[in-house]
């Protein structure tokens, strides 16, 4: 027997969000000032490079001062290498990004070869910490992806929050020995927990605005799940999702809807609230 008519998926279908992401969702500034700030002495030193015709000469100041300044030009071509990033150097080696900056001949090969030193010379760049701002911005689009699923937790922390619902977040399976016997050796880890006198819910929650292989996976996971928590008495999976990014993946989000009895998505949550607040069970 189908868990929902084909009516109510429908309607779950209509309801789902074009997009959730607030103004705050395109830049952490604060990780991005502190990810200068962590750096900014020795943004400040390479400064001196800037507008100087004898690089060399400017560099071996530097390095006579303090020559772990140069540790830091790596982020000067939007790369955060930490030891791994590796490059061809100009006799034909492979070598570590970062062995360059041991020695002023590695810190020259670095300006020179990458172009830094025609940029310092012409002041294309005039202060390296403006700079690096700009580049930890760009940088920080490639987080975009994980925020996407945080502002949905986000949002339904609040809306959990807002209607006086107490819940754990980040918790694994493992806490319960009869969740774990049937999921198996996998330990799963959920979103969200919420308990209640007669009932545990186990929450998963995402958002999807776009398409692709991920959504179907996740469909196909979360059908299997269900029916093996909700197999145990005191608890039942609850999925939480929207985003249009799922009429690309209509069969199988129907298919899943049809085999886990409690879906919802951003606009019909509040029926779990009520469910949770009034009877503390999911009928």
């Amino acid at each position: 027997m189908k868990a929902h008519t084909d009516e109510q998926f429908n309607t779950f279908l209509s309801q789902l969000k074009e997009t959730n992401q607030t103004l705050d969702f395109f830049c952490d500034f604060g990780k991005i000032s502190e990810n200068v700030n962590n750096i900014k002495l020795s943004l400040c030193m390479l400064n001196s490079l800037i507008g100087v015709q004898d690089i060399r000469s400017a560099v071996e100041t530097i390095w006579n001062r303090d020559k772990s300044a140069f540790n830091v030009m790596d982020i000067l071509i939007a790369v955060r290498s930490e030891g791994q990033k590796k490059v061809i150097d100009s006799i034909g080696n492979c070598v570590v990004l970062d062995s360059l900056f041991t020695s002023v001949e590695g810190v020259m090969e670095f300006l020179n070869n990458t172009g830094l030193t025609e940029v310092f010379q012409s002041r294309k760049i005039t202060n390296l910490v403006d700079y690096v701002f700009g580049i930890e911005t760009g940088l920080d689009t490639n987080a975009r992806k994980n925020r996407s699923g945080h502002i949905m937790e986000n949002a339904v922390a609040k809306i959990l929050k807002a209607n006086g619902i107490h819940f754990r977040q980040e918790v694994y399976s493992s806490e319960w020995q009869s969740i774990t016997d049937v999921l198996g050796d996998d330990e799963k880890r959920f979103d969200f927990v919420i308990e209640t006198p007669t009932k545990t819910y186990l929450i998963e929650v995402n958002f999807y605005s776009g398409g692709g292989s991920k959504l179907n996976e996740v469909a196909r996971s979360y059908s299997d799940i269900a029916p093996k928590i909700n197999s145990v008495e005191g608890f039942e999976f609850v999925w939480i999702t929207d985003g249009i990014g799922w009429k690309s993946a209509k069969n199988k989000l129907q298919e899943a809807y049809n085999i886990i009895p409690s879906v919802y998505n951003l606009t019909n949550i509040e029926e779990l609230l009520n469910i949770i607040n009034k009877y503390g069970d999911i009928k």
